[in-house]
């Protein structure tokens, strides 16, 4: 493994600890891997749960020849961040895992002509089951983009996408999309409370019945819609409840939340 392959994250948040994690876990030299962020506390944890990984608090040392840079920073600071990465050579590559940040206005605050991956991760990532959707500038060449896909794999599911736009939606169903299924869950121990089951009792069998239920989708050939047809039996519990459901407008409701929620990462993308 060449220099170039080194990994550098700066900032050592949830994110960037579920991707070294990933890494690591699928084989990735713990050497090669450093880690910028001005938290002892955070440096020393990120050092304890990776052992052989390099942790510092300088930008500068931690990008020291490294092929790849994923900047792992919240979107406020990112332009700061950027400036400091301007001197960086035109081989680099920069994956970004920050929220609302395009790929023009992060190439112009490193300076142009740069080999960018934009990347929005959602945070079942950090048990390596997340679903990231992923675009890459026309500067990313084969080996980069291999290099981002392999990074972005090791948590989970990643999809590829022509068009940068198209991560305003990705954001809206599966980045925003683990709050709406842990509303579902609120929803279900509250309603299992309601019909005369302790606390304890209902959240145990809510969590495990969304659990199960996206098993037995992910493990299927079926579709949802199969699914829920197979279960709905006519006249039984199930269908009285999804008509419940259906009368009141739960489908429109779900479409127009997440219409809410992308437009909401074009608004952070244009600012």
């Amino acid at each position: 493994m060449e220099q170039r392959d080194t990994i550098a994250f700066i900032g050592g948040g949830n994110m960037a600890g579920s991707l070294i994690g990933g890494l690591i876990g699928d084989g990735y030299p713990a050497a090669r891997i450093r880690v910028s962020d001005p938290s002892d506390a955070q440096r020393a944890s990120l050092a304890e749960r990776f052992p052989g990984i390099v942790v510092t608090a300088d930008n500068a040392e931690a990008i020291r020849s490294a092929g790849c840079i994923v900047l792992a920073v919240k979107p406020q600071v990112m332009a700061t961040t950027a400036d400091v990465l301007r001197e960086t050579g035109r081989h680099v590559l920069f994956l970004s895992v920050a929220a609302g940040i395009t790929s023009v206005r992060l190439d112009h605050w490193l300076g142009g002509d740069r080999a960018i991956v934009r990347a929005m991760p959602n945070t079942p990532a950090l048990i390596g089951c997340g679903a990231t959707g992923a675009y890459a500038n026309a500067r990313v060449d084969t080996t980069q983009h291999a290099m981002a896909d392999h990074i972005l794999r090791a948590v989970g599911e990643l999809q590829w996408f022509e068009d940068e736009a198209a991560l305003d939606a990705v954001t809206a169903l599966s980045g925003s999309g683990p709050a709406y299924v842990f509303l579902l869950m609120e929803a279900l121990e509250a309603g299992g409370v309601d019909l005369g089951l302790d606390a304890d009792t209902a959240r145990t069998l809510a969590l495990h019945t969304v659990y199960g239920a996206a098993r037995l989708a992910l493990e299927s050939h079926d579709s949802p819609a199969t699914l829920r047809a197979r279960v709905t039996s006519p006249g039984g519990t199930t269908e009285q409840a999804l008509k419940v459901f259906e009368t009141g407008g739960l489908r429109k409701l779900v479409a127009e939340a997440m219409g809410a929620a992308a437009r909401r990462a074009r608004e952070l993308g244009e600012n």
